[in-house]
């Protein structure tokens, strides 16, 4: 399959070997950064040299502390400065003056400027997004005139000292071609394509031991990588990765690891008049979500159910709308992993998520237990495909809509489904088809048999689990079952039966929640 993956992908595949080597996981780096590096220095046969290496690395990747000595070095002995950083853009309507953030070294536009010149050459990138990553080279910009600007004209008027933007360039340097990997896709098995998108997240395949529905499992991570807006809820044993999947496999996420979280922080700041968290990504975690505190419970309680229902979010005056998935990440013992819906595993979470309309607002569960621990035969060491490159594609499958329609013509929505569970089901199972089989173009291109075993099925698996939880936490949805959805049938039956060019099949759950059954 190695040979099929560079074939098809060429440049976009690196030699990663984080099982022998662990100079790159001492960088601390991000994978997508890591790749990127991996993709600059590395030969035809994944060799690279790590003295120059880490020489770039040191050069170009300061650290936060570090920025006093950039300042220094701009402002003092007025040398450029190059380096790779995530830009914020912000255009003055006032002043019409546009300026920059780097929002890792703390630094505001009020300090800094991008004059008009640099901005025509470098504006294409950087308004693509509130946050690009890329090269950027900076320099000073010095006050008016020393000599005149004490004068009693010149006072009102000077012109203070900026750190100023003089090029900038994408760190993404080529154009992501969707279709091609699209297309790409058809050359693949399915199982050939859970082992390729296992290595673009830094997986060995191997170390799964061919156990599909463990790869599976580990996958499921990334649904809202992929599709927007899903809310997800995990809670797995300790050790199976999921603060590093969620957190440095793409840079369209954020990693919020305990302490404590405010409406300001997540979803917009009232005082600065600043967007928050879900307004710049594409997906929020809140990791080690027992530790999380809120600086107002029930404020926050409100705002998390306004946003998840909608994508709307509404602070004083302000109402603002994005498209990030939120994610609940927490450690479960043993004891009290919901192998069979009788055990409530939210009691472990924040208090403010005790709340039946607000755990209902997330879509799915996913099982963390039936996820493996780390373990050095589970890192990825070999040929795969470019985390940076995949996030990029993961970011751009979230805007094709054609997977929705697909899926609305081909599942069968009972009489009087709940809505709410209608939604979950059928936003998961889009997720799971243009992650899975990103070249499926009509409902003719999967079979009813992947899309049940894929798709359809295990949402439903998903989604069930929560409904399960919500009768244990409120007396009024005991009884409440996911509705039995069915999958429409087009033209799969024309080798058996000349006349049927369209027919449906109806599936259901077992009693234990994790086979399916035909019924006929």
């Amino acid at each position: 399959m190695i040979e099929k993956l560079k074939t098809c992908f060429d440049e976009m595949v690196v030699y990663k070997d984080l099982k022998k080597s662990n100079f790159l996981s001492d960088l601390s780096l991000p994978s997508y950064m890591r790749d990127w590096l991996l993709k600059k220095f590395e030969d035809e046969c994944g060799s690279f040299d790590p003295d120059e290496l880490l020489d770039f690395v040191r050069t170009y990747l300061p650290k936060k502390e570090d920025w006093v000595s950039i300042k220094n070095r701009l402002v003092i002995e007025l040398e450029r400065v190059k380096l790779l950083a995530k830009v914020a853009v912000d255009i003055n309507i006032k002043t019409r003056e546009i300026s920059f953030s780097l929002p890792d070294f703390g630094l505001s536009s009020a300090d800094t400027v991008i004059e008009e010149s640099v901005w025509e050459t470098c504006k294409k990138d950087l308004v693509n997004g509130m946050e690009t990553w890329g090269t950027v080279e900076l320099g000073y910009r010095f006050p008016d005139d020393y000599d005149m600007k004490f004068t009693k004209h010149k006072a009102k008027s000077a012109q203070v000292g900026k750190i100023k933007l003089i090029s900038f360039k994408s760190f993404c340097p080529y154009t992501i071609d969707i279709d091609y990997y699209k297309d790409a896709r058809r050359e693949f098995t399915t199982d050939e394509w859970l082992d390729v998108l296992l290595g673009a997240v830094d997986y060995n395949a191997a170390g799964y031991l061919g156990d599909e529905e463990k790869k599976l499992a580990m996958l499921t991570r990334l649904l809202p990588f992929v599709e927007k807006k899903l809310n997800l809820i995990e809670l797995a044993p300790k050790g199976t990765g999921k603060s590093y999947l969620f957190g440095r496999v793409s840079r369209f996420g954020w990693l919020s690891s305990g302490g404590v979280m405010s409406r300001a922080k997540m979803f917009y700041d009232l005082n600065k008049r600043v967007d928050g968290l879900v307004a710049g990504h594409d997906v929020v975690t809140l990791d080690e979500v027992q530790t999380i505190s809120f600086s107002d419970e029930s404020e926050m309680r409100a705002a998390f159910k306004g946003y998840l229902a909608s994508g709307i979010y509404t602070v004083g005056n302000y109402q603002g709308i994005a498209e990030a998935g939120v994610v609940l990440c927490g450690n479960i013992n043993k004891k009290t992993m919901d192998m069979d819906g009788a055990v409530n595993m939210f009691e472990e979470l924040p208090p403010a998520f005790h709340e039946s309309a607000l755990i209902e607002r997330f879509h799915g569960f996913i099982k963390g237990w039936n996820i493996p621990r780390m373990n050095d035969d589970l890192k990825v060491s070999g040929w795969a495909l470019n985390s940076e490159y995949f996030c990029s594609i993961m970011h751009e499958l979230r805007n094709d809509m054609s997977y929705r329609a697909i899926v609305d013509e081909l599942v069968i929505v009972p009489e009087q489904s709940d809505t709410r569970d209608t939604e979950a089901v059928k936003r998961i199972a889009t997720a799971y088809l243009k992650l899975l089989f990103p070249h499926v173009r009509s409902s003719k291109d999967i079979s009813v048999e992947d899309f049940k075993k894929y798709c359809l099925g295990r949402a439903t698996l998903m989604r069930e689990t929560i409904v399960k939880q919500l009768e244990l936490l409120d007396v009024e949805f005991k009884g409440k079952a996911v509705p039995e959805f069915g999958i429409e049938e087009r033209d799969l039956e024309e080798s058996r039966d000349s006349g049927s060019g369209k027919s449906s099949i109806v599936f259901k759950v077992d009693p234990l929640g994790e086979r399916w059954k035909r019924l006929d």
